[in-house]
């Protein structure tokens, strides 16, 4: 169970990430939600996503290690380029990293980071500095808090 200002949120930034990605009431995606336990989650102001579009967060984490590491090893940038485009255009957990990064509006408490965090926050942000227990504990979810 989660508040209504989070449960709104979500709607918001999720309805918008699916028309992105191509997806509409005829065509939807699904997302798998799990029970958090501590800090936020105890009063119902966060949410943890564990998959997008059938497949766990963490296999499209270390999807997009592969193919990253595959376009960092070709010589010719354009075509690393060009792979990478291909991957942020097809990989639903970066899109969806993405999507709750630049579209929601989270929660920041005093002195910490914006409540965002998941297996792409120290590459793609907002906290980039994330610890690696912090990062470690985010591996295979997104977290979000409002």
């Amino acid at each position: 169970m989660v508040t209504r200002e989070l449960a709104e949120e979500l709607q918001r930034v999720l309805e918008q990430f699916a028309r992105e990605a191509g997806f509409c009431e005829r065509l939807p995606i699904d997302l798998e939600f799990r029970p958090g336990i501590v800090g936020h989650h105890k009063v119902g102001r966060a949410a943890d996503i564990y998959g997008v579009g059938r497949h766990g967060l963490d296999k499209w984490h270390a999807r997009w290690d592969s193919v990253l590491d595959a376009a960092l090893r070709k010589r010719n940038h354009g075509v690393a380029k060009s792979i990478m485009n291909n991957e942020c255009n097809e990989n639903l957990g970066w899109r969806l990293y993405k999507a709750l990064q630049i579209h929601g509006r989270w929660s920041q408490p005093c002195g910490y980071p914006v409540q965002i965090f998941g297996p792409w926050t120290r590459s793609e942000g907002p906290w980039t500095l994330i610890s690696n227990g912090l990062l470690r504990a985010h591996r295979d979810h997104i977290h979000v808090a409002k």
